[in-house]
């Protein structure tokens, strides 16, 4: 059996403000909000959700954080920002500092500006609305595969 990452779910508070995030502010690609024809209810998630097909294949998902919690079976404080981040690739440092521009006018806030590091990459974080937070790298050599 071979694994892959397909999907990342994000738990947000406000689906249509998350969209606006990342489809407005950050530019990425969304047919905008769908399944909102399943309602919620006390023991089944609802089905409202944006998507988004990144240029490697993956799919990131946001879903309200509540229906997440439930679908998932856990309380809904554990579907809270973000113990970890997530990586996006870009083409120059320009890109990076784009980035967070970008997200910074959207809603999102810098975390720590971007910065060359040793190990060869140049690099920022910002955080979405909901404390997501992200990482626009660029690679100062070869791109690792």
């Amino acid at each position: 059996m071979e694994v892959g990452i397909a999907a990342v779910t994000l738990g947000v508070d406000d689906l249509e403000r998350s969209l606006r995030f990342y489809r407005e502010g950050l530019g990425l690609s969304s047919e905008g909000i769908i399944g909102t024809e399943f309602a919620r209810d006390a023991s089944v998630p609802g089905g409202a959700v944006a998507m988004f097909t990144l240029g490697n294949g993956l799919i990131l998902s946001l879903y309200g954080r509540a229906d997440l919690a439930l679908d998932a079976g856990i309380a809904a404080e554990r579907v809270a920002g973000s113990p970890m981040s997530l990586g996006m690739f870009v083409d120059s440092r320009e890109d990076v500092d784009r980035m967070l521009e970008r997200a910074e006018q959207a809603g999102g806030r810098i975390v720590r500006a971007p910065l060359e590091r040793p190990w060869g990459i140049y690099a920022g974080y910002f955080a979405d609305p909901d404390e997501h937070l992200w990482e626009a790298v660029y690679f100062l050599g070869e791109t690792p595969a």
